[in-house]
């Protein structure tokens, strides 16, 4: 209780200054807007859940209070960030042992400047991150740290959005683990999903994304947004109940008896069978997105050199990146971004949706402080920050195909189905947050 009252009066004093404008109130509009694309498609009209929309909107605007208004908030973000700047730190030592210079150590050569940064080289110092954090996470897990985290927030999204133990075990294990591994942590349930269970965990995936790529994101906007680390990591937890929520829409549940929160299933050997599995994972996932990245960055390479035949729009080339951005320019404007951010920001949203969020992430770093306001910035990593891309429908249909062959034809059905609500879990998310008074998170 004292916390809440706590949050009440800093809530209470920070809104006599706060300011609210069309920008805040037109957000609204858009989550409004997505909750009735998921009726018109949802599998049986008359079973919305109406209880459960107040709910997930109120805990998606909760967590982002808590996060950002609760006294103390500020040395968390602090934490979350030196934290990072850590984690990053360790891993560029470990690059720079094995690959010397390219990661990020002394240059064999004389810069035109003396006082330039040695070359930010993704491959030598963002995937080494990725191998890092994953083995991190599996010994972590083994030692009971972030399995017990998990089995907290599944007792919180079993509280207060009604789920089964297992499903509210797989949301939470989404957050932290990723759509891959979270079937293994429910593995022993598997065949007791029904459904709109099964339908939820996919969806909810796609929404979310693992423990390795929200610091490796962070990493990434660390030079242009301040509190990156907390935005990253409360982007990923709010849009959960988001995930949830469309997901019931969409597949309603199927009323049954609810079982207790589930033990993780989960297992790990011993310490040194955790960091050996947690690194081999981390090759996995780093070999992948490596590879992702070479494919899509190559095919919008090629794309772009097929588009120089036509003629010029507005007095410059004609690119895929420009064409993402007309065509999601009103969706960025709908979440609460100013038209004059908007066709950057729908850039960005196609680019996250048709290639991968790791490369909507890179380019989102990769814009300057005149081609986007910082507001805008703020809002476009919540909007990207999820899986729900073309690519991650075949990686996750392979992983759980493989758990569930038996389900195969079901998985496959769902999969595709998944990513309408999964892409417009994080817009929702992105549109909560632009609701809210910028000064809320001013530092």
């Amino acid at each position: 209780m004292r916390a809440f009252a706590a949050l009440a009066l800093r809530v209470g004093k920070v809104g006599r200054h706060l300011s609210y404008s069309l920008e805040n109130a037109r957000s609204l509009l858009a989550v409004a807007a997505i909750v009735l694309i998921a009726w018109l498609v949802s599998e049986n009209k008359r079973r919305f859940p109406v209880m459960l929309l107040p709910g997930a909107l109120a805990l998606q605007a909760g967590i982002v209070l808590l996060m950002f208004a609760l006294p103390g908030s500020k040395a968390v973000l602090n934490a979350a960030n030196a934290a990072v700047v850590g984690l990053a730190d360790a891993a560029d030592q470990g690059s720079q042992f094995v690959f010397g210079y390219l990661g990020g150590g002394a240059q064999p050569y004389v810069s035109q400047s003396a006082e330039a940064p040695a070359p930010f080289i993704f491959g030598f110092r963002v995937l080494p991150l990725v191998l890092l954090i994953s083995a991190l996470s599996a010994l972590l897990w083994h030692w009971g740290v972030l399995s017990r985290i998990t089995q907290a927030f599944g007792v919180v999204f079993r509280r207060t959005m009604g789920l089964s133990g297992h499903s509210a075990l797989a949301v939470a294990a989404n957050i932290f683990m990723g759509m891959i591994e979270t079937p293994i942590v429910i593995r022993a349930y598997l065949d007791r999903l029904t459904r709109a269970e099964l339908f939820l965990m996919m969806v909810v995936g796609l929404s979310t994304i693992a423990g390795s790529m929200m610091v490796a994101y962070s990493v990434i906007l660390q030079p242009v947004l301040a509190d990156a680390a907390g935005h990253v990591l409360t982007a990923s937890v709010i849009s959960a109940p988001a995930g949830v929520l469309l997901a019931r829409i969409i597949v309603p549940e199927v009323k049954g008896e609810r079982d207790a929160v589930a033990p993780p299933d989960l297992r790990y050997e011993g310490a040194m069978d955790a960091l050996t599995r947690g690194v081999q994972n981390g090759v996995m996932v780093a070999v992948n997105v490596a590879a992702s990245l070479i494919v899509f960055v190559a095919l919008v390479g090629l794309l772009n050199n097929l588009l120089t035949l036509a003629p010029d729009v507005g007095g410059a080339p004609l690119t895929l990146q420009r064409l993402f951005g007309y065509a999601f320019a009103p969706v960025a404007y709908a979440i609460g971004l100013p038209w004059h951010d908007a066709q950057a920001g729908g850039a960005l949203l196609g680019t996250k949706l048709f290639l991968t969020e790791f490369i909507a992430f890179i380019e989102l770093g990769a814009l300057g402080p005149d081609a986007i306001d910082d507001r805008s910035r703020m809002i476009m990593t919540y909007a990207i920050c999820g899986f729900a891309n073309v690519a991650s429908i075949g990686i996750m249909t392979g992983g759980m195909t493989t758990l569930m062959p038996e389900r195969r034809s079901e998985i496959l059905e769902l999969a595709w189905k998944a990513l309408l609500p999964g892409f417009m879990a994080t817009l929702m998310t992105a549109a909560i947050v632009a609701a809210l008074p910028a000064q809320m998170f001013a530092r």
